[in-house]
């Protein structure tokens, strides 16, 4: 019988992560596989913070391994984050630098050519449809543009792993739907694997999989329907509430 499962890009196992007495990660499991889009989904709190300061190589976790495309994070930190790309919650771009400029910087920093690197950033750009606006400052862009300008400085250097710390907050609502379109398109015109992290249910909903994550420990994992179905619940929401035993607010489904 052929194995129809994607390859595992981003593996972790078993890891731990504790801040004095407090315990931020306990024995969280997680894969990702080529081509899926798995929801990190969790209340404020959680540990997804945590785990995604582990993954981009911030902090090094207590116990437990993480290895991407093979290369153990620990051991080869260098190989293992070249396959990763991140758009984290905070921006990070420089607001008086243009678009091509900061896109220019993150593929000199990954060791790109300027021929290459322009190319890349030209196919990127248009990918986003913002190639017009390369030579504009960052500052003049919309909150929205931004975030396309960080998705597609992530995608630079062709990495197989792509992590999205809730990248959509404080985005207006067809900006979201925008943004998780992209996403969603990189894992199937690419086979990007993406773990994506969020408290709105309904950025979860056409995940792959969900992770729930709540205390630090992974409370059920499945494809929605199976969660909802476990939890003997009607929606999403409902299950989240369940699985979590009610000791954490459901999430919500659009924005504050």
């Amino acid at each position: 019988m052929t194995d129809t499962r994607p390859v595992v890009l981003l593996q972790v196992d078993a890891v731990a992560k504790s801040y004095g007495a407090r315990k931020a990660l306990d024995g969280v499991s997680i894969a990702v596989g080529a081509g899926e889009f798995v929801a990190l989904l969790g209340p404020n709190g959680a540990g997804k913070s945590t785990l995604f300061q582990l993954l981009s190589g911030l902090f090094v976790a207590d116990g437990g391994r993480i290895e991407i495309c093979g290369h153990d994070i620990r051991r080869s930190p260098v190989r293992a984050l070249a396959h990763i790309g991140i758009v984290f919650q905070q921006p990070t771009l420089d607001l008086d630098l243009s678009v091509e400029r900061n896109l220019m910087f993150h593929a000199r920093l990954h060791g790109i050519g300027s021929g290459e690197a322009r190319r890349r950033i030209e196919r990127e750009l248009t990918t986003q449809g913002l190639l017009e606006r390369r030579k504009d400052r960052v500052r003049d862009l919309s909150g929205g543009n931004r975030r396309k300008v960080e998705l597609a400085r992530a995608m630079v250097h062709e990495p197989r792993v792509l992590l999205m710390d809730e990248a959509t907050v404080g985005l207006d609502p067809g900006s979201r739907a925008t943004l998780l379109a992209q996403v969603h398109g990189l894992c199937e015109s690419r086979g990007v694997g993406v773990l994506w992290t969020s408290h709105l249910v309904d950025e979860a909903e056409a995940a792959d999989r969900i992770v729930l994550l709540h205390q630090g420990k992974v409370r059920a994992e499945g494809t929605p329907a199976a969660l909802v179905a476990s939890a003997g619940a009607e929606t999403l929401a409902g299950a989240f509430a369940q699985l979590t035993e009610g000791a954490a607010k459901a999430p919500e489904t659009t924005p504050a």
